[in-house]
């Protein structure tokens, strides 16, 4: 997929002390409360770059400003939605009210700081129904829409680090639907580039072109043999690592940490398709491939990543390489198996030991379940 990419400019150095995906932070500052455009505290610290996957929000999780409004782009990518007098203004995404005040250029305004690192910005109100410091959930009320120039209206922008950006980078302003992509924000001295990862559309067509979730079409289990697959089917993920920490324990680990050398190359696990490919939080660079049956593989802090987004990948082939970016100690690859989207043990499936499959099948069922036992 061409990735698209839009330079947004800062006014200001960007100072930082906390990561994106941090709790929301309760207390703002006196400048933080006044100003609308503002650098978001701590957005970069661990990492240059942070990512939302969009198509992994439930329907309730977002909700078009004025859902009956129409839609326009107006200047320095502000929207100005219409509609009718007395109409709800609501919250795009789950967030706190960072902002909520009378100011000379939008009248009453509302900014919401989101988990997600994005911030909203709903102005022009005829009344603001949230305080500072208040949480709201997608889709409640936060203001009444106001009146300009004889219409009645909200004057909304989305912002990253306190600079606008394009708001049909995120939603399709005719239809007001999110669009189902994972959008990328990363910091580039006193700029942010804003990139189109890959959309939901692609990813399902690529898993339809594999092939890959073709077990559970006539009954609801599926029995995995290990030992039967072919050698070219599979590999494992780091050849001649060994395990610096195992899966579970008293930190409950994700996954399973391996080491060998820095850059060294990681393969991948069995044939699939890329679904994410960047840095994403502690676990720094970043992918995870889909495979048949609901079968997924996550592979993370690599120095760099090789594949994109939509990109078929062979059991075997070189994905990435080796390092220690996110939250990690020493160069290594953190590699997790989740089925249905719930993490198990890697151990089901390798041995750490002799980094060969397990000699045992798997039972996996369409709802979720997974089981192992030892072939006789």
């Amino acid at each position: 997929m061409k990735i698209r990419k839009l330079l947004l400019m800062l006014a200001l150095p960007v100072v930082l002390t906390t990561t994106a995906s941090a709790p929301v932070k309760q207390q703002f500052t006196a400048a933080e409360q006044q100003q609308i455009s503002i650098a978001t505290p701590g957005l970069f610290t661990r990492s240059d770059a942070f990512n939302v996957d969009f198509s992994l929000l439930k329907a309730s999780e977002y909700s078009f400003p004025l859902p009956v409004g129409k839609a326009v782009m107006r200047k320095n990518n502000y929207m100005e939605i219409t509609t009718t007098e007395g109409d709800a203004v609501k919250a795009m995404f789950d967030g706190t009210v960072r902002l909520a005040r009378k100011q000379s250029e939008l009248g009453n305004v509302i900014v919401i700081r989101h988990r997600n690192g994005l911030e909203t910005v709903y102005g022009s109100n005829a009344q603001n129904l949230v305080n500072v410091g208040d949480h709201v959930r997608a889709g409640q009320t936060v203001a009444i829409a106001g009146s300009r120039d004889g219409k009645i209206l909200c004057d909304f922008a989305i912002m990253v680090n306190g600079c606008r950006i394009n708001p049909s980078t995120i939603i399709d302003i005719k239809s007001h639907r999110l669009r189902r992509q994972t959008v990328l924000c990363e910091k580039n001295g006193e700029f942010v580039n804003v990139s189109i990862l890959g959309d939901k559309t692609d990813i399902e067509e690529s898993k339809s072109d594999m092939k890959l979730d073709d077990a559970f079409a006539k009954s609801a289990t599926f029995k995995w043999n290990l030992e039967k697959m072919e050698k070219e089917r599979w590999a494992y993920p780091l050849p001649g690592a060994k395990v610096i920490s195992p899966y579970g324990g008293k930190r409950r680990h994700a996954g399973v940490d391996l080491k060998t050398k820095p850059n060294d190359e990681i393969v991948a696990a069995f044939d699939g398709v890329v679904t994410r490919s960047s840095p994403y939080s502690a676990y720094g660079n970043c992918i995870v491939i889909h495979h048949a049956n609901g079968l997924e593989t996550l592979y993370s802090h690599q120095s760099k990543n090789l594949v994109k987004v939509g990109d078929k990948v062979k059991a075997g082939q070189v994905i990435g390489l080796t390092g220690r970016t996110g939250r990690a100690t020493t160069e290594h690859l953190h590699f997790e198996t989740h089925f249905k989207g719930r993490r198990f043990n890697p151990n089901l499936i390798f041995d750490h030991t002799s980094r060969k499959l397990q000699q045992s099948t798997i039972t996996l069922t369409k709802n979720g379940g997974i089981t192992s036992k030892k072939n006789k």
